[in-house]
């Protein structure tokens, strides 16, 4: 097992840039022309992938299926009754859409949520992804594992036992290439809920694995819970998108929109200039270790024959003599010739 693998031609793994996955989801809301622009904004903003959900809604629910989302955000009562209002795409539909993401110049990703799904999208996506409320449903995991591709498994609501029988599922139906997302199924999420401690928790409890974060936040202006599950290491990002913010329900009322976006590569770009690739060059520092280092001196003048004691020896900069990390070493000695107060001290000048 490893935790670097490829989507679309992006290394994805420790200390690299990470994958933003923008989730369309159903915020096109039934228009192909609205998810083409919508693909086209991930792109402006500078996203990796623009993925969008599969489903039908007599595949993924019940008729008696309770909502489990903020009704004062989308009023629907009912699950059925909302993947009703957007189950509208056929799989021609997701077939243009994945060739204009190609166009575009963007991953296309769409989740599956039935069987089904799994065969029409697998000659259009890079990795499947299963959502975090299909974590225990065993025959699709198994289904999307066997498809040759990576796979990308959100952890919303799951224990780590569920997280460890999901990566188990997969892994004996040949997938070898895994990443867990953390998340967590509020919708919206709190900042109080929004736990973003549990990425280097996945991290230490799943080490073959690559481990990201998809959010649920309201977005602030720089996409905070973004910025700080980057630095917390997380390889892959995920958060829906819309192009307008102010629509009520469904999945904009937590969603970014291209701005945001932008805004977030811009700073993450930046962030990954600082992080680096966890190596410590010391040519940047060549000068600072030469003069600003210090080195051992003579705090008065010194006579030949002198022994070399704490009193007469002082550490000033620079370091161009012999480093104070030899202090042991030297006290005790005697001195071969005169030295003068703030001469440098030399190893060839050491009885």
């Amino acid at each position: 097992m490893k935790n670097k693998f490829n989507i679309g031609g992006l290394k994805l793994g420790k200390n690299l840039d990470p994958y933003i996955i923008a989730e369309i989801g159903v915020n096109h809301e039934g228009s192909i022309a609205l998810a083409k622009q919508l693909i086209e904004q991930v792109k402006y903003g500078g996203g990796h992938a623009a993925k969008f959900q599969s489903y039908k809604a007599g595949k993924i629910a019940s008729k008696n299926s309770p909502a489990y989302w903020d009704t004062s955000k989308e009023p629907t009562e009912s699950q059925y009754e909302l993947f009703l209002k957007y189950d509208r795409f056929e799989p021609e539909d997701y077939r243009t859409l994945a060739e204009h993401c190609q166009k575009v110049g963007v991953d296309f990703l769409s989740t599956p949520f039935d069987l089904e799904a799994v065969d029409f999208l697998s000659p259009l996506v890079p990795v499947f992804k299963i959502a975090s409320a299909d974590i225990t449903n065993v025959p699709l995991i198994r289904k999307c594992a066997r498809q040759g591709k990576p796979l990308i498994m959100s952890t919303g609501a799951a224990t780590l036992a569920e997280v460890e029988m999901a990566v188990q599922t997969a892994r004996l139906s040949g997938c070898k290439e895994i990443a867990l997302l953390h998340c967590v199924l509020n919708y919206p999420t709190p900042d109080e809920n929004a736990q973003l401690g549990m990425i280097p928790v996945l991290a230490r409890a799943f080490p073959d694995c690559l481990i990201g974060y998809s959010d649920h936040v309201v977005p602030d202006y720089t996409l905070s819970s973004l910025e700080a599950a980057m630095l917390l290491g997380a390889s892959i990002l995920e958060k829906h998108f819309t192009h307008d913010k102010s629509l009520s329900g469904n999945d904009h009322y937590h969603a970014m929109d291209k701005n945001d976006l932008k805004r977030f590569t811009m700073k993450a770009a930046r962030y990954r200039t600082l992080i680096g690739d966890s190596r410590k060059d010391l040519a940047l520092e060549q000068f600072a270790r030469k003069h600003a280092r210090r080195s051992i001196f003579a705090a008065r003048d010194i006579k030949a024959g002198e022994t070399l004691t704490d009193e007469n020896l002082i550490v000033k900069r620079p370091g161009h003599g012999i480093s104070p990390i030899h202090w042991d070493e030297i006290i005790g000695r005697k001195i071969r010739k005169d030295l003068k107060d703030d001469e440098l001290l030399t190893w060839v000048n050491i009885v």
